[in-house]
């Protein structure tokens, strides 16, 4: 057994763009995880198909054809290359499931990265909740005294609204940063 630790370079900025919201859910497409393992899409798939039930529908799910034709129209260029297969998503469960399925150290190392990633994004929607909640207390303490606290309620109203509805793909916000091509 190899007692050395190899790191694989995984920057965080290239991980949250690669996830997705798509029914409700944080996932990744099947072909950004397996470029992040340095494995074929063919080969991460016959995997997952091997071992398909160790993949519940709340850890990976095959997008519908009007969903994939919704994620590619927000790309300029395809980066699919027009495979004949629906791509499979995966959820941060599948995500870490599927370390168990590619039997590499890279895929270990690459998954531990992403279920951090994953970890620290829900902290942060978390801190956004207890704001927005700290935030109606305030709109109770203080009314509609003042038109400039009542139009900063009134956006986070909004903002909060956005946030429950089902985000459709073309009105999604991208999760992560932006480079300065994709500016």
């Amino acid at each position: 057994m190899n007692t050395t630790n190899p790191q694989v370079s995984l920057p965080e900025e290239i991980v949250l763009q690669k996830i997705l919201f798509i029914r409700g859910q944080k996932v990744m497409l099947d072909a950004d995880l397996a470029e992040l393992y340095g494995i074929p899409t063919k080969v991460m798939k016959q995997a997952v198909k091997r071992n398909l039930s160790r993949f519940p529908a709340e850890f990976m799910f095959v997008l519908t054809s009007a969903e994939f034709k919704n994620l590619r129209s927000q790309f300029v260029t395809s980066s699919w290359g027009g495979g004949r297969y629906l791509p499979m998503v995966f959820t941060e469960q599948g995500v870490a499931m599927l370390s168990s399925i590619l039997n590499s150290e890279r895929a270990i190392l690459v998954n531990i990265g992403i279920i951090r990633i994953f970890v620290k994004l829900r902290g942060l929607l978390r801190t956004s909740d207890s704001i927005i909640a700290q935030l109606k207390d305030l709109e109770k303490k203080f009314g509609e005294h003042d038109q400039a606290i009542s139009d900063i309620f009134e956006y986070l109203k909004e903002l909060e609204k956005d946030k429950t509805e089902e985000t459709d793909f073309k009105n999604r916000k991208r999760i992560g940063f932006l480079s300065k091509d994709d500016k």
